[in-house]
């Protein structure tokens, strides 16, 4: 019997010990060089008496023109993705110092100034509520409005206590309930928010704005800019 060593062993063949702990490729990892290397062997290797037929080579060559258009098309939507994640990026980090709309958010009372909100009353109201709560949770004013027509109520607080004192400066959140139909309703109230900074998710390349206050919104649900 004769023994196999690193001297007589064919061209190309490695020795077992330089490929057992190798990485092997699984099912899912056979590319388009897996293909053709196999579908060239096949071709070598063929009985000479019963040749492949031209029908079945021509189907074997549809499927890798198909493997390869589909490996280039998906390298082509990689690059799409990353490119329309770069665009992304760029618009939303163009809204950095800016102000956009967010619900249920706190939003910066600025010296002597005010803060406005929105909510959506598609069947009105007959009247609306609006508290106003500093960053400590506690209840700093309460506002009543009269009767709201449908659509989109603005609402506005002047910066000042129950007892009419401006307060200090600083972030506010708005919360309000509405009475609709003869029954109390909560209701969002859309404010308006400083953008801090943006982040992209890795695994799908959405964009998110961080907000003063803390609160992070996509960017695709912004639908009011301000400053």
């Amino acid at each position: 019997m004769s023994t196999v060593t690193a001297a007589n062993l064919l061209p190309g063949v490695k020795r077992y010990e330089d490929v057992k702990d190798a990485p092997r490729k699984t099912q899912e990892e056979m590319g388009k060089q897996d293909f053709l290397t196999l579908f060239t062997a096949q071709l070598q290797n063929q009985n000479p008496l019963d040749p492949v037929k031209n029908e079945a080579f021509v189907a074997q060559l549809a499927q890798f023109s198909q493997l390869e258009a589909l490996t280039n098309m998906q390298g082509s939507m990689e690059n799409l993705v990353k490119t329309m994640a770069g665009e992304r990026m760029l618009s939303g980090s163009s809204l950095i110092g800016l102000k956009v709309a967010v619900p249920d958010s706190f939003s910066r009372l600025e010296k002597d100034g005010n803060i406005e909100g929105k909510i959506d009353l598609p069947l009105g109201a007959s009247g609306v509520r609006l508290n106003i709560y500093n960053q400590q949770g506690g209840l700093v004013q309460e506002l009543v409005a009269g009767p709201q027509a449908p659509g989109v109520a603005s609402l506005s607080w002047d910066g000042t206590d129950a007892m009419g004192t401006p307060v200090p400066a600083g972030l506010y959140r708005l919360t309000a309930t509405a009475v609709v139909n003869g029954k109390t309703t909560d209701v969002t109230v859309n404010t308006l928010a400083k953008v801090q900074s943006v982040s992209t998710n890795p695994a799908d390349g959405s964009v998110n704005l961080e907000l003063e206050g803390g609160k992070s919104i996509p960017l695709s649900s912004v639908q009011r800019v301000g400053l």
